[in-house]
């Protein structure tokens, strides 16, 4: 083998010819020569020409090769036969419902290529192998712990491919399959004639979505342009049809083509943000059909319509709960859930651990002594024995040493549990709040982290109560709150450092009600001693609760998050503070940043910390200083 390295120059790394072959592929896959390929050690990520691989270890194997191929191949796929406009033009508007749409849009893509090169589908093959193998799935055993979503896309790839789904997924697939076959196995079997027609293809799993009880999700608009359209006109044109099988232009861009089944949510709504968003401090009133393609299912606010709305409302509270972590989940599998949770963010708890390390310095040298001079009564002042020598009658002699501002200051961490924030969302999460926790606490500085979700999918047993009653107008909150207590502020970290592997448990992160939860977090700190509280709120979307929004207004949820929110920005001593993870929370917040992706979570919750913290507040008079 001829190098082409010059004299004296340092070899290049082992692994250097495997990506340069690996990004050449991707190109020529996606017929896109000028797709930007990088490779860290981070989740796999598509962000319209860029393309983010894993790093390949240091010793390759055979598998490895092929885990990293597949990615590469998913995201080439994507780029090539996925049309992101289209997408989000047929996707439904309910969040469990999107989920199943985008996974299975996903097993479309990859079937494409499977079907036309064997290599491609064994590389897809090891790639998803070595993802559920990663994952707790071999282990559930109920089906209300396993995600509809990835058994129905598993499910699609078997008919199109003829391939069996991993076998750490097996599990899983055999909970849901006799319920999905029987409710839509003639929509499972339709799919391959038009796996190569994205638009059929769209409309299709609509039908699938239909017979799988999630009807009531889809939206009004795509649901009467199809019966005005009829059966015979559910084909493309030939310009979609190209538009399939040729690599589109990705200049709009689509968020994300990560392999993870509900990547493609974020995709299309990040896409039409970017091209289209109007500024952050524009009117809520005036936010434009930007807001409302991102999310298609939420209105806008509109103050004429809020005169006629009744207050807000909960059906019953008798099923709702608030439980310490430790309630939901024996000790064992905690304890397992938590070691998860360290295997999977190992190379982030460096990253993270440095900023939190890097916010220590920074209060710690805050808490250097502080001392009030020229006092008439404290502590003798060394520096002032000349002037009572001279006069011993001189006033302002004496000095008082005085605690720095944050010490008395206790910190929220209230994170959104909701089932958008599966996988790495909230693993960055939960390890960000475990790190700053210890952090702050050798400070001396008090935390608690919160959690907020439902107990149920549509509605749980309010739902049931409500029905059995005769459906009455306007039930408004029509679900099971539950709030979790993480960690209370008054507990050490370490005797409640194992809790966060809770938000690893499949199952328990289910819908989002932002206003409730908010109310509840800032309730808990009016009762809290400290002079100085500070309430920091991570979310990645907008209330969402499908059983109350099916029987209120469309915007009830979001309306009463605002006015939550006002009340505490405005009337209460509570400092708030969002970080929302690819949504737009400067809409609802006065003091909040959006970031797209959740690995800067950390840097920011860091950062956003030492501001407050180096901002005294009002009420506080600043010590004066001697050298």
């Amino acid at each position: 083998m001829i190098s082409n390295r010059k004299p004296g120059e340092k070899p290049g790394p082992p692994s250097e010819p495997l990506k340069r072959a690996v990004a050449g592929c991707l190109r020529a896959i996606a017929g896109d020569p000028e797709v930007e390929v990088a490779f860290a050690p981070e989740r796999p990520l598509l962000t319209g020409h860029k393309a983010r691989l894993p790093e390949p270890p240091r010793k390759l194997s055979a598998e490895d090769v092929a885990v990293l191929r597949g990615y590469s191949d998913s995201m080439a796929l994507r780029l090539a036969c996925h049309d992101a406009s289209l997408h989000s033009k047929l996707a439904p508007q309910g969040a469990e419902a999107r989920a199943v749409f985008d996974a299975v849009e996903q097993a479309r893509v990859e079937a494409i290529g499977s079907r036309r090169m064997e290599g491609a589908g064994q590389n897809l093959a090891a790639m998803l192998e070595d993802r559920y193998h990663r994952g707790p799935y071999a282990e559930i055993t109920d089906r209300a712990d396993a995600p509809l979503q990835d058994a129905v896309a598993l499910l699609v790839r078997e008919k199109l491919t003829g391939r069996k789904p991993p076998d750490a997924a097996k599990k899983l697939v055999d909970l849901w399959r006799p319920w999905i076959e029987d409710k839509a196995g003639a929509d499972l079997s339709r799919l391959d004639r038009v796996v190569e027609d994205q638009n059929a293809y769209a409309r299709t799993i609509r039908d699938l979505l239909t017979s799988l009880d999630m009807g009531e999700e889809l939206s009004s608009d795509v649901q009467n342009d199809q019966e005005e359209e009829g059966e015979g006109e559910g084909e493309q044109s030939p310009q979609e049809g190209e538009a399939a099988d040729q690599p589109e232009d990705s200049s709009d861009g689509s968020d994300q083509a990560e392999t993870d089944s509900s990547a493609d949510a974020d995709e299309d709504a990040e896409q039409i943000e970017a091209a289209d968003a109007p500024p952050t401090d524009a009117p809520d009133d005036d936010l434009g059909d930007a807001e409302e393609a991102t999310e298609p299912w939420r209105p806008r606010d509109d103050a004429r319509q809020d005169r006629d709305k009744p207050d807000y409302v909960a059906f019953t509270t008798k099923f709702d709960e608030e439980a310490l972590a430790e309630e939901l989940c024996d000790p064992e599998e905690l304890s397992r859930l938590r070691s998860y949770l360290d295997k999977q963010l190992a190379s982030l708890q460096g990253v993270v651990g440095r900023l939190a390390n890097r916010l220590q310095r920074r209060l710690l040298a805050q808490q250097s002594r502080a001392w009030d001079f020229d006092l008439e009564e404290g502590m003798l002042d060394p520096a002032r024995l000349s002037r009572i020598i001279v006069d011993p009658m001189s006033a302002l002699t004496f000095m008082q040493e005085r605690d720095t501002d944050f010490r008395d200051t206790v910190v929220s961490l209230l994170i959104d549990n909701s089932g958008s924030m599966r996988g790495r969302p909230i693993t960055v999460a939960a390890t960000c709040a475990d790190i700053l926790a210890r952090t702050l606490e050798r400070c001396g500085v008090k935390v608690e982290i919160l959690g907020f979700t439902t107990r149920a999918w549509k509605g749980g047993q309010s739902r049931e109560q409500w029905l059995a009653a005769g459906k009455p107008m306007g039930p408004g909150r029509l679900n099971d709150l539950r709030h979790i207590v993480y960690k209370a502020a008054d507990a050490p970290w370490r005797r409640t450092r194992k809790n966060l592997g809770l938000m690893m448990r499949e199952g328990l992160l289910k819908e989002n009600i932002d206003g409730e939860a908010l109310a509840w977090a800032h309730e808990r700190l009016l009762r809290r001693p400290e002079q100085r509280r500070i309430l920091m709120v991570i979310s990645d979307g907008a209330p969402v609760d499908d059983s109350t929004l099916s029987v209120n207004a469309g915007n009830y949820l979001e309306r009463h998050l605002r006015r939550v929110i006002a009340e505490i920005e405005t009337r209460s001593p509570v400092e708030l503070i969002a970080i929302g993870i690819g949504h737009d929370v400067t809409r609802y917040y006065r003091r909040a940043v959006t970031i797209v992706d959740a690995e800067e979570l950390g840097g920011v919750m860091t950062e956003k910390l030492a501001e407050l913290f180096e901002e005294a507040p009002a009420r506080a008079p600043r010590s004066r200083r001697r050298a």
